[in-house]
């Protein structure tokens, strides 16, 4: 037989259509997938937020082995409900109050499911054209929105970049600092030739320093061991509020240029983790005047998309004193997971740092400089088609719509503050709320307003970013009895209302204190499960107390 012939006999053999099925088999499949998301989605409130599985479950429902034949769809997707749907936090459901949010819209779906047909790893240009020209246009279009400086945008030297998540856009940077302080030191010293300006670099790069406040999100430190540098975290009080001052960064830069090290990096943050805390950023632009080789990096995950309000654009305007500003797309701004914002003011610190072009990359349009390629402004190589799903999202809502999206929110936030501070014989409000989240604490029996958030009580690292640990260790800065007591009975409300599963909270330890975090801010929240979780709390609450009395 001959090959041609034997090609053909081969191609005939399979049993698979190319792509996995017919079109109208797709259609059919579609259409059913399609209906069955949406009816998830309707029926989420009455779902439990949490699921009731031990770890291991799957393996067991599922086969040791892949299967040797391939499946019809309709086996496939029965085994959603089965199998997956039983194991999954339904972080879109309406009593899903932990951590902070993560939005999933059907615009968004929609996106998502462009980007999964178009599937473009979009390295550079020339790849796919509009998967760079559409997230330089939307980038810009959120830049506007958010009211960022005009150096943020792309018609100037700066721009936005789609990066996977807040934590990569904190590596990215801190390598991109990193490489323009060596950069600028070797400039400064004159030193020429290859091999000696690459083993001054070492030398260089093992005195660096990135700094953030002990409230900064642990990426900061994360990133500074995966760039391999030091990493310094700087105490903040009660007394500001928890925000990071220049008073705190000052001394700490002096002590470590004492010591021969060098200052790199400096992260600040518009809300914080644990409090929603905004670090004071018209005192820090004294530090970016005086230390102008420090990269400085706002991490404004959650919290920045509240600057598409207007009464909180005077934060945007204090980003001029930044080099880098991030916000996730995805967590607050309706956008499915992963679209986190970068922007920066020079682009050219970016891909200085992470340029790098062998022959395979090499085209004519790359190299006349006259388009973008984006492998330059971020660690991978490949990238999805994320800007789609951000140009849905903004065109349905509109400016105006996200406004409204957020006060909403906010609104929420505020209500749920007023429902814990009309029960003062129960709770104590650690910190102003902020952004629709509300932190508190249970008061032990018989006292007064605790006494234990005294001006200059410093922050523990309690983190209740999601993907990390939750139940975070009481770390107690003072012997205080009442204190303790406190703190014992915050951790067993919580843990108590976190048995019972009906909403999904988190806690946390700032300044030595347990204290739960109620944040509702996906799309589906509402007024009545704001209601709902308070009196469970309540009651919860009443029920500790009590049994702590018999």
């Amino acid at each position: 037989m001959s090959s041609t012939k034997r090609s053909t006999v081969l191609l005939a053999e399979r049993t698979v259509p190319p792509l996995g099925m017919t079109g109208p088999a797709f259609l059919q499949a579609a259409t059913s997938a399609l209906q069955e998301i949406e009816t998830y989605y309707s029926t989420l409130p009455d779902r439990p937020v949490l699921p009731s599985i031990s770890p291991g479950y799957l393996k067991e429902l599922l086969p040791s082995t892949a299967p040797q034949q391939g499946e019809q769809w309709t086996e496939i997707s029965r085994d959603i409900e089965r199998t997956i749907l039983p194991g999954m936090t339904h972080w879109q459901s309406p009593k899903f109050m932990a951590f902070f949010s993560a939005s999933s819209t059907y615009p968004g779906i929609l996106g998502e499911m462009w980007s999964a047909a178009l599937t473009a790893p979009a390295f550079n240009w020339i790849c796919s054209p509009a998967v760079t020209e559409l997230e330089t246009i939307v980038m810009d279009w959120l830049a506007q929105i958010l009211a960022l400086p005009e150096t943020f945008m792309s018609r100037g030297e700066g721009g936005g970049v789609i990066q996977g998540s807040a934590s990569e856009a904190v590596v990215t940077v801190m390598v991109a600092a990193r490489e323009r302080y060596v950069s600028r030191q070797l400039e400064r010293e004159g030193v020429q030739g290859e091999e000696e300006r690459e083993d001054r670099a070492c030398e260089i790069r093992s005195r660096l320093v990135a700094l953030a406040s002990a409230e900064a999100h642990s990426s900061t430190k994360k990133g500074a061991i995966i760039a391999g540098t030091r990493f310094r975290s700087i105490p903040v009080h009660r007394s500001n509020v928890y925000a990071l001052t220049a008073s705190e960064v000052r001394p700490a830069l002096e002590t470590l240029t004492a010591k021969g090290l060098c200052p790199y990096y400096l992260g600040v943050t518009l809300g914080t983790t644990n409090t929603c805390a905004i670090d004071d950023f018209t005192s820090l632009a004294d530090i970016a005047e005086e230390y102008p080789d420090i990269w400085i990096h706002c991490d404004a995950a959650y919290a920045g998309a509240a600057l598409v309000l207007p009464e909180y654009q005077y934060l945007s305007a204090q980003m001029s004193m930044v080099d880098s500003f991030d916000v996730n797309m995805h967590k607050w701004l309706l956008t499915n997971f992963d679209a986190s914002c970068l922007f920066v003011q020079k682009r050219k610190d970016l891909t200085d740092a992470l340029s790098i072009s062998p022959a395979y990359l090499k085209n004519q349009f790359s190299d006349s400089g006259l388009v973008t390629d984006y492998r330059d402004w971020q660690i991978p190589l490949g990238r999805r088609f994320r800007a789609l799903k951000i140009w849905f999202v903004l065109r349905t809502w509109g400016v105006q719509g996200l406004r409204r999206h957020i006060q909403h929110h906010i609104n929420l936030g505020n209500f749920f503050a007023h429902l814990v501070g009309a029960r003062k014989d129960l709770f104590d409000i650690l910190v102003e709320p902020r952004f629709a989240l509300t932190v508190f604490t249970v008061k032990p029996p018989g006292h007064e307003p605790t006494q234990h958030l005294a001006n200059g009580t410093t922050i523990d690292h309690g983190d209740p970013r999601p993907f990390e640990e939750q139940h975070l260790p009481i770390k107690p800065e003072t012997s205080s009895q009442e204190l303790e007591l406190a703190n014992e009975i915050t951790k067993e409300v919580y843990t108590a209302i976190d048995a019972k599963r009906e909403f999904f909270l988190t806690a946390s330890v700032v300044g030595g204190v347990y204290a739960i975090r109620v944040v509702s801010a996906n799309p589906l929240a509402e007024e009545k499960y704001i209601r709902q979780a308070f009196d469970l709390l309540v009651r919860t609450t009443e029920e500790v107390l009590g049994a702590r009395r018999r």
